[in-house]
């Protein structure tokens, strides 16, 4: 699933296209319906038809339009897509919804797996509610981490995780920040020692922007904008390394399932007793 900084690289590909433009329409494709998840399809045509798209940014792992009333969301799930056109190899039976912009130019949603939606709100508050703060933002200060830590007791991996303590923050993400904090993703999160407790803090910032930087992560199927890929799989430390040698301490990276989410770790560097 696409995390913050391919969401982020989603974000600032599609801007130039759909900024100050209007929409003319929205249609479903394939007659998949669902890609609306909040509302049927003429019902949102009836809310957006018109309306300008005054900005383009991204919330967890949201890409929000702000429209002159309202805001319309992608939520690429697993494998979704945003595409200006469709391409020459493109599949057309994966393509879920098109909309229709001035200027004779088009977004497309395309999704081959089908679990990305489409959100349409008044307000950003139901999105709101149920997201923490942004990682890179200044309220995800180590106070805040100290305080959100100290008494919690899920394991650390999980606990990361949530969307409504941090949001954006994903598989590969967590896995990098835990083992450049030294911390094992089962640990549970209030026995993490002082000395080690805002170690997350230390590397999830400059992690994401060094990711944001590389345009993502492709492991398997990411793109962006015209079927570019993200490189920043060349830089990983931990994530998908199973077997191979540490960068720090040559023992072998081992995979285990926490909280059923494939977890990659150093099984020497990050000791769950230390």
């Amino acid at each position: 699933m696409p995390e913050l900084p391919e969401v982020h690289t989603v974000t600032n590909s599609i801007r130039p296209f759909v900024l100050n433009k209007r929409i003319r329409a929205i249609y479903s494709l394939n007659n998949y319906n669902k890609v609306f998840a909040a509302h049927s399809v003429s019902r949102l045509n009836n809310l957006i038809a018109n309306q300008k798209i005054k900005r383009v940014w991204r919330r967890g792992k949201f890409i929000v339009l702000d429209l002159d009333s309202g805001h319309l969301l992608f939520h690429l799930r697993m494998t979704g897509r945003i595409q200006p056109k469709i391409l020459k190899n493109d599949n057309t039976k994966h393509f879920t919804a098109k909309i229709c912009l001035t200027n004779n130019t088009n977004i497309y949603f395309k999704d081959y797996r089908k679990f990305g939606r489409l959100y349409f709100y008044r307000d950003l508050s139901p999105v709101e509610s149920s997201l923490g703060p942004e990682p890179l933002s200044d309220v995800f200060d180590k106070q805040y981490l100290i305080n959100q830590i100290k008494s919690k007791k899920r394991m650390i991996k999980p606990f990361l995780l949530n969307q409504s303590f941090i949001a954006g923050l994903g598989n590969i993400y967590v896995d990098e920040s835990l083992w450049l904090s030294k911390i094992h993703p089962k640990k549970p999160a209030f026995k993490i020692s002082p000395r080690k407790v805002t170690a997350p803090h230390s590397a999830i910032q400059p992690i994401l922007n060094q990711a944001i930087e590389h345009k993502g992560t492709t492991i398997i199927n990411f793109v962006y904008g015209e079927n570019s890929s993200g490189d920043f799989k060349e830089k990983l430390s931990v994530f998908g390394r199973t077997g191979k040698p540490c960068l720090r301490c040559e023992t072998n990276i081992k995979k285990i399932y926490v909280g059923q989410r494939g977890t990659h770790f150093c099984p020497r560097c990050q000791r769950k007793q230390s």
